[in-house]
């Protein structure tokens, strides 16, 4: 046979644009539907079957149920979905993922839909230059599609031709005469064929080009098909690694899920395959068995039956696939409490939109530790124990450092998502996530700042006046409240502006009075000048504090009227 080195990378060239063309389309669709994705799953409930129907819509929106199993278990990393709700996604991300498989079959097989492929660039190419985001991305989404289906048709074509060639065969030929056990190596070769592309749906295309060129039986096929559901599972597992213990449960509950099912098919892999057989031959008019043309609608419909039935089944024992994860996979012992990143521990995710979710958890957290160095200075403020203060104050400088790192990691982190793709409201909570970040920093800054400010009291030796003492424990109450509204913002990613802007005006007017009251004291000398000096510092951070918690909330207000406007215009 005459298949030299150039065919070969025919070959591979045609599976890389039939790639390219699927993930310029899916990335375009999740720019298009991004926001959509965000508010589907923000309204994720712990009801099973919303988890399945969720599932199944992200991943036949974004044609990738890799991309929404790596999500889900980033997002069970974040904390943003629990082990129970990632179940439930995962089972109708293998419904989703069937979609691809029915384009194919009916669109990439029946329609000889790479004549169109030129006209459908010629509509999508003006499009992506547009100045409108939305029109730029459904370009892309044409394009995406046309480019699939040109791979495609090329695929077909540098397929090796088994009629000319038939000694292709006798390769695949001394694996397929051992009954069961054929099956089972077949799914042996489409576990690592997925495993190599690290997508399913390319797996099933190329399963689909291999049957409709006569490449490899349909019985063959069905096994290739359930070695691509265990394929797939490998690429959240990979995600997984460096995530935390539920990121590593949910992974494996979709191993679970997925192997199961294939047990069970290859259980009854005989009337199942002549049950579809049967529904084939009655629709199509032509049998898989002996006709090639009505393999690829047999194979469609063996992988959707396969899902449809594999959820509708295991649907009812969520509860134990969590029991069987949490059995296998223990939680270690409570490890003590850090600073570090919490939530940004399995790196990007594969939809930028959604990346953004995980990125305002880590910033709200962020929030919540500066909020926690505040509250350590209180207890230096009040303690009388020199060896415990000096504790409290090593902590507060160690935990201002590490701030500073995790600054440092989320503004990378959402640089990293700003070259992704991105709607306009994405391009927008970016920036705003990068202002509070920035300020949060300020008040982990405040916090050492008023901490350094005790300990130089402390070292001199000064006492404040019992009314030092409860002034600048009224500036701290200002502060508190201050931050349990800028908490609650961030965590409902929307703000009052009125409720912080009269805890502001109360803590500037705070200040002015203290200020003002100080310089009389002096006169009167009521406490020394080196007592003032450290008072009146402390009182004026806990105002700077004050003005840094108040940028956070006008960075929400300002993001939130911005996205209203733009919907106004949309």
């Amino acid at each position: 046979m005459n298949y030299g080195i150039l065919d070969f990378l025919t070959l591979i060239g045609s599976l890389a644009l039939f790639l390219f063309g699927m993930k310029l389309m899916s990335e375009a669709m999740q720019k298009v539907a991004g926001n959509n994705l965000r508010k589907i799953l923000s309204a994720m409930t712990s009801n099973r079957v919303f988890g399945v129907l969720t599932g199944l819509l992200i991943t036949a929106i974004i044609q990738s149920s890799s991309a929404t199993t790596v999500m889900v278990v980033s997002f069970v990393n974040a904390g943003l979905l629990s082990l129970t709700e990632s179940i439930g996604v995962i089972m109708g991300a293998n419904v989703g993922t069937t979609v691809t498989a029915w384009i194919i079959s009916l669109v990439g097989f029946k329609v000889k839909i790479s004549a169109l492929a030129l006209p459908l660039i010629g509509l999508g190419f003006p499009l992506i230059f547009s100045t409108k985001r939305n029109l730029k991305s459904w370009g892309e989404v044409v394009l995406g599609f046309a480019l699939l289906f040109i791979g495609l048709d090329l695929l077909k074509n540098a397929i090796p031709d088994i009629k000319s060639n038939p000694e292709i065969l006798t390769f695949l030929k001394s694996y397929t005469n051992y009954g069961f056990l054929s099956v089972l190596i077949f799914v042996g070769i489409g576990t690592l064929l997925t495993v190599v592309i690290q997508s399913s749906s390319a797996t099933m295309a190329l399963t689909l080009v291999m049957c409709h060129n006569g490449w490899i039986s349909y019985e063959m096929a069905v096994g290739m098909i359930l070695g691509e559901n265990i394929g797939t599972t490998i690429t959240a597992n990979i995600a997984a690694l460096i995530a935390n213990v539920s990121s590593k449960r949910a992974a494996l509950a979709h191993t679970l899920f997925n192997v199961f099912g294939v047990i069970w098919v290859l259980a009854l892999i005989k009337p199942i395959v002549n049950i579809i057989a049967g529904i084939t031959e009655s629709m199509e008019g032509e049998s898989p068995f002996t006709s090639t043309a009505a393999i690829p609608i047999a194979l469609s419909l063996f992988h959707t039956s396969f899902n449809i039935s594999n959820v509708l089944i295991q649907i009812w024992f969520v509860k134990y696939i969590e029991k069987a994860v949490r059995f296998i996979i223990k939680k270690k012992r409570r490890e003590d409490e850090s600073f570090g990143l919490k939530f940004l521990q399995t790196g990007m995710l594969s939809t930028s939109e959604l990346s953004l979710l995980q990125a305002h958890k880590e910033v709200t957290e962020y929030g919540k530790k500066s909020q926690k160095m505040f509250n350590q200075v209180k207890k230096q403020f009040v303690e009388t124990d020199i060896k415990k203060r000096k504790k409290i104050a090593d902590k507060i400088a160690k935990n201002e450092e590490a701030m500073d790192e995790i600054e440092a990691e989320i503004a990378n982190y959402l640089t990293k998502v700003s070259e992704g793709e991105l709607s306009i409201s994405g391009s927008r909570k970016i920036r705003t996530l990068l202002k509070i970040s920035d300020n949060i920093e300020s008040l982990a800054d405040d916090a050492f700042n008023l901490s350094r400010a005790l300990k130089r009291k402390n070292k001199q030796e000064i006492e404040f006046t019992p009314e030092q003492i409860q002034e600048i424990q009224h500036m701290f109450e200002l502060i508190d409240k201050a931050f349990a509204i800028t908490m609650e913002a961030l965590h409902n990613e929307k703000t009052d502006m009125r409720e912080i802007l009269a805890v502001e005006t109360k803590i500037n007017e705070t200040r002015t009075s203290l200020k003002k009251k100080n310089e009389a004291n002096l006169n009167e000398n009521k406490y020394t000048y080196k007592s003032s000096v450290i008072y009146i510092d402390m009182i004026t951070i806990c105002e700077t504090l004050g003005d840094h918690l108040i940028n956070v909330n006008e960075a929400l207000y300002s993001q939130n009227s911005e996205l209203s406007i733009a919907a106004e215009h949309r």
